[in-house]
């Protein structure tokens, strides 16, 4: 099962208490203060993975607690810090503040890691107030409490390259030709249900990382169809494949279709549109007499968008696309 949005509360530990004490031992009529410290409280720390793709296991538990610190002893005994709860998460994982909305984190990389709950510090012992006009302090602290939340987590998969089509425009089957993914592939809508990665190799030592989004329909920045369960997914790509369906039997105009998700990302999120993007139409196979085909290439030419036909099944045009965004990938990521 594929999750991509948690809810989870987390509680850092409190801080152990100080303690007042004083040395007593015979023959030592001077003894003083030797009350200890209290230990820290456990932090709740998060750290990315690469080993996970979902935060499926953060939806069977979602609570998170750390110990609290240890108390202070006599003779200057300190207490024990407790010790941090680990939290592993995908790769690619915003963390929220569920109350606020604030973004706390977004760890983006392998080991990156972040404390989203800080345990409370150790209260001090009276031997840190002894003067030399208060030498029987009696004064000790107590520990502070470790902060508690609820906490938002969002994964947006880390992809070069977004497919973005409607339903049964093909994309499933491009990103199997493409590359070594095994998506669900079957002649109805919303086939894929969940996004699938899939690594291109175009060079010898090059390659790029293609998310095959589920279909769009008009409206999915409103919730209808799969809404915009997975458009988050689209925002971490750098370059945007729009797949249009010219097959003969599509009743959809192509044009339409295309013009409709590119009204679909700039209501969900203006910045997408900004994203540089070619257009690609499918199933070249199946073009019939062309007449659709001609007319989304025409449209392009108009206003100089890139254009490719291509089909997954004959491999017809792939080797001119799967170049093309090797090199405008590499040259976004020279200038990253």
């Amino acid at each position: 099962m594929f999750v991509d949005q948690v809810r989870i509360f987390v509680k850092a530990g409190s801080g152990g208490n100080g303690i007042s004490s004083f040395r007593r031992e015979k023959y030592v009529p001077f003894g003083g203060p030797d009350g200890g410290d209290g230990g820290n409280g456990g932090n709740i720390v998060l750290i990315a993975s690469h080993q996970l793709t979902t935060l499926l296991d953060l939806r069977y538990q979602q609570h998170y607690m750390a110990k609290a610190g240890g108390h202070g002893e006599g003779s200057n005994r300190h207490g024990k810090t407790a010790a941090d709860v680990i939290i592993r998460v995908p790769v690619g994982t915003v963390v929220l503040d569920d109350e606020s909305g604030d973004q706390t984190c977004d760890l983006t990389e392998e080991g990156q890691s972040a404390v989203v709950a800080a345990g409370g510090r150790g209260g001090r012992g009276n031997s840190h107030f002894a003067t030399s006009t208060n030498r029987v302090p009696t004064r000790f602290e107590q520990g502070t409490p470790g902060e508690e939340r609820w906490l938002r987590l969002e994964l947006k998969l880390l992809a070069d390259v977004g497919l973005v089509g409607f339903p049964n425009a093909g994309k499933s089957t491009l990103i199997a030709a493409l590359s070594a993914a095994r998506p669900k592939i079957a002649d109805y809508p919303f086939t894929t249900l969940t996004p699938n990665l899939g690594v291109v190799s175009w060079a010898e030592t090059r390659s790029f990382v293609v998310a095959d989004i589920p279909g769009l329909i008009e409206g999915a920045h409103e919730g209808k169809g799969l809404g915009f369960q997975f458009l988050r997914h689209i925002e971490r790509t750098s370059f945007i494949l729009h797949l249009v369906d010219i097959a003969e039997w599509t009743a959809d105009d192509p044009v339409a279709s295309f013009d409709v998700m590119r009204k679909e990302l700039a209501a969900y999120n203006p910045s997408l549109k900004q994203k540089p993007f070619a257009v690609v139409g499918t199933k070249m196979d199946s073009q019939g007499n062309g007449e659709r085909l001609e007319q989304l290439r025409a449209y392009c030419r108009r206003r100089r968008l890139r254009f490719f036909a291509v089909s997954a099944i004959t491999r017809e045009g792939l080797d001119p696309l799967i170049q093309f965004v090797g090199k405008k990938v590499g040259a976004l990521r020279a200038h990253a």
